[in-house]
C-alpha cells in the first residue's frame, strides 16, 4: 500500500474528492454538494434521508453518487446506517444476501462506523460538519462518522481494530483519509469540552479561543494504534468555509443537506 492521496474529479456529473488509484482494490470518495436534484435549502446532491428533504430527490441523489464511484450495479446492496453520534461499529463480512440483510438491519438500529471486508457492497455515511474518516487495508475498508462524541469515544480506533481483526492486517499497513469537516479554527466549543479533549489527546487539539481540532484528535487515536502519521491524510477542507462545495450544519443554521463518504471494494 502506498501513501494516501486525494484529488478532485468529476464522474457522471458528480464532483468527488477521492483516491483514484483504488488502494487495496477499494474505491473511496467524498461527495460534493453539486450535481443532484434537491431543491433549496438542500441543493443539490443531498444524500441524507433524515434532514427533511424530499425522499425521491434523496433516492435519485444517492443513485447518482453511487454510480459516480462505479458501484451503480450494486446500488441495492447499499449499507447506510442510522447515525446516532455513538461509537458502535458494524461488520459486513460476506456478500451473500443473508449477511447483507443482517448488516442492513444492524445499520438501521444505529451505528456510526461500517467495516466491510466483502466485495461489491457500497457503504455510505453522511455528514454536515462532523468528520468523515475512511480506513483502507488490503481486503477491506471502514467508513466512520466522527463528531465530538464519537471522536472522544475513539470510534476511528475501534473501527480500525475491527478492520484489522477481520483482515489479519497490521495497523502499519492501513491508510486513513480524513474528509471535509468543520476544521479546528472554525469549531468553537465550550471551554470544558476543550479541556477534556486536551487532557485526553494533547495540547495540539487546542486551536485557541476554545476552538477544537477534531481531526487532530482522530490522528492521535490512529497513531496510538500504530498507523504511521505519513499514512494519515487530512484533506484540509473546512465545511463552513466551503459552502459552495459542502454542507455545514453550523454555517447554514441547522437546515441543510448532507454530503457523503462512499467506499466499496471490487
Amino acid at each position: 500500500m502506498t501513501t494516501p492521496c486525494l484529488s478532485r474529479f468529476v464522474s457522471h456529473g458528480v464532483t468527488l474528492l477521492g483516491d483514484q488509484r483504488h488502494p487495496g482494490g477499494v474505491t473511496l470518495a467524498f461527495t460534493e454538494r453539486t450535481g443532484g436534484v434537491s431543491a433549496p435549502p438542500y441543493e443539490s446532491l443531498n444524500l441524507g434521508d433524515r434532514c427533511g428533504d424530499d425522499p425521491h430527490a434523496v433516492a435519485e441523489n444517492r443513485f447518482r453518487a453511487i454510480r459516480a464511484v462505479g458501484a451503480g450495479e450494486w446500488e441495492a446492496r447499499l449499507v447506510n446506517p442510522h447515525q446516532v453520534h455513538g461509537d458502535h461499529v458494524i461488520l459486513v463480512s460476506s456478500e451473500d444476501e443473508a449477511s447483507i440483510d443482517a448488516a442492513k438491519r444492524a445499520a438501521s438500529a444505529g451505528a456510526d462506523a461500517v467495516v466491510c471486508v466483502a466485495p461489491h457492497i457500497p457503504v455510505l455515511l453522511c455528514y454536515a460538519d462532523c468528520v468523515p474518516v475512511v480506513l483502507v487495508v488490503e481486503g477491506g475498508f471502514a467508513v466512520v462518522h466522527s463528531g465530538w462524541r464519537g471522536t472522544a469515544a475513539r470510534i476511528s480506533g475501534k473501527a480500525l481494530d475491527v478492520l484489522l481483526s477481520a483482515t489479519g492486517c497490521q495497523a502499519r499497513d492501513a491508510l486513513a483519509y480524513i474528509g471535509p469537516h468543520i476544521a479546528g479554527p472554525d469549531y468553537q466549543v465550550s471551554h470544558e469540552l476543550l479541556e477534556r479533549f486536551v487532557g485526553e489527546f494533547g495540547p495540539e487539539v487546542d486551536c485557541g479561543g476554545d476552538r477544537l481540532d477534531l481531526a487532530r484528535a482522530i490522528e492521535v487515536t490512529l497513531e496510538a494504534r500504530g498507523v504511521p502519521s505519513s499514512s494519515i491524510l487530512d484533506c484540509g477542507v473546512s465545511t463552513p468555509r466551503s459552502l459552495d462545495r459542502f454542507y455545514s450544519y453550523r454555517a447554514e443554521g441547522g437546515t441543510c443537506g448532507r454530503h457523503g463518504a462512499i467506499a466499496f471494494m471490487s
